[in-house]
């Protein structure tokens, strides 16, 4: 029925979104809209044979704490989603991947927010240098593909996107046949 918005923020607007609802009344949510973000799978492939999943420990105001994910952020203005994904690639990790491919999108929290996220693999990395922006600290971490696995079924790994991300490029890398992963 009707929108306003609550506060503009810097990446994303919060909004109060009037509806009617089944039975008739009328119903007030509130509502984050956000530009959509990307989620990075960076696979490094050894010379020793052993596939390491590129991951970062990243300082989250909002749990006071570190957490370990896999690089992310979110799309500027108008910027394609595979755009996005190279620059937070180097920007967070260092990386700069010779491959980009889609594995596909979904919706984050949907009952909160309409954000869509794209996640990707990112192959033959080369190391360049981090480019952090002003509030970023994170620090970067070459973990091996089954140790990974082992963090998400101990709970070290818990940020969805992220478990989702790994889960997800395993599962299609397995589908497709494709590299060692699909062996982890």
């Amino acid at each position: 029925m009707s929108r306003r918005v609550i506060h503009r923020g810097a990446k994303f607007d919060f909004e109060q979104v009037e509806y009617r609802g089944a039975d008739g009344r009328v119903l007030v949510r509130e509502v984050v809209r956000h530009p959509g973000a990307v989620v990075i799978v960076p696979i490094l492939r050894g010379d020793d044979g052993v596939e390491r999943i590129v991951l970062i420990r990243n300082w989250r105001v909002s749990l006071g704490d570190w957490l370990w994910e896999l690089p992310a952020g979110t799309r500027e203005n108008g910027e394609a989603p595979e755009a996005t994904a190279a620059r937070e690639l180097v920007e967070e990790t260092g990386y700069r991947a010779g491959r980009i491919r889609a594995l596909g999108r979904f919706y984050t929290s949907p009952g909160l927010s309409d954000e869509l996220m794209w996640a990707f693999v990112a192959e033959d990395l080369t190391l360049e240098k981090q480019k952090l922006e002003a509030d970023e600290r994170i620090s970067v971490h070459t973990v091996e593909v089954g140790e990974v696995m082992g963090m998400i079924e101990r709970g070290g790994l818990m940020d969805g996107k992220s478990v989702l991300g790994v889960l997800g490029v395993l599962g299609v890398l397995r589908v497709r046949g494709e590299g060692k992963a699909s062996e982890g």
